[in-house]
């Protein structure tokens, strides 16, 4: 390879030399890390105080992950409540990722989405009031909301839902909220983890 044609653009050679670039998205990912952590505290005491919630779950310990390439930008994860196993899962994901969203799914398989599918229904017209999204992808481990891979519930038939209810082997329905409603996002997030975790109820 010829080292001399790799080059930089000016943009490129800007952020090379400027060490405020990094230091500032450290700043921002630390204060997001602080901010899924209150989140932590206040999901913990949501799932303590919640009846009818199998034990697998009340006795999960949250966890926050970060990485660094989702799609090549970073984010941050907060799994709680949380069982993953090779056929069962049960989770409630809030997500931060850089550049889009602040998101919370609840992704179910195994036995734990086959007890879930009648309160799934009983609870469709609630979530879709409320602007959620359920996945249409065969892939449970994406996560953008493009549209390959979550579609609004509001925009699918009664055969649809029925279909993603009950013939898939998960399901996976989230809502999101914009990074720039930074301020109101621990409430809004707490309201969305709070209408997903009923699906979860005996």
């Amino acid at each position: 390879m010829d080292q001399a044609k790799i080059r930089l653009s000016p943009t490129e050679m800007e952020m090379a030399t400027s060490a405020d670039l990094i230091l500032t998205k450290n700043a921002i990912l630390q204060k997001v890390n602080q901010l899924l952590a209150g989140l932590q505290q206040q999901h913990a005491f949501l799932v303590y105080s919640t009846e009818c919630l199998p034990p697998a779950l009340t006795g999960s310990s949250p966890k926050i992950s970060r990485g660094e390439n989702y799609k090549g930008l970073p984010y941050f994860m907060l799994d709680y409540p949380r069982v993953f196993e090779q056929e069962n899962i049960a989770a409630i994901r809030t997500m931060f990722w850089w550049g889009n969203f602040f998101s919370v799914t609840i992704h179910l398989s195994g036995t734990y989405k086959k007890k879930a599918e009648k309160k799934i229904m009983e609870f469709w017209p609630r979530l879709k009031e409320k602007g959620f999204y359920i996945c249409i992808n065969e892939d449970q481990w994406e996560h953008h909301f493009e549209t390959d891979n979550y579609q609004p519930l509001i925009v699918l038939t009664g055969e649809q839902q029925h279909d993603l209810v009950y013939k898939r082997s998960f399901i996976k329905i989230a809502n999101k909220i914009a990074i720039t409603e930074w301020e109101d996002a621990p409430a809004q997030l707490t309201i969305f983890f709070e209408q997903l975790l009923l699906l979860l109820q005996d």
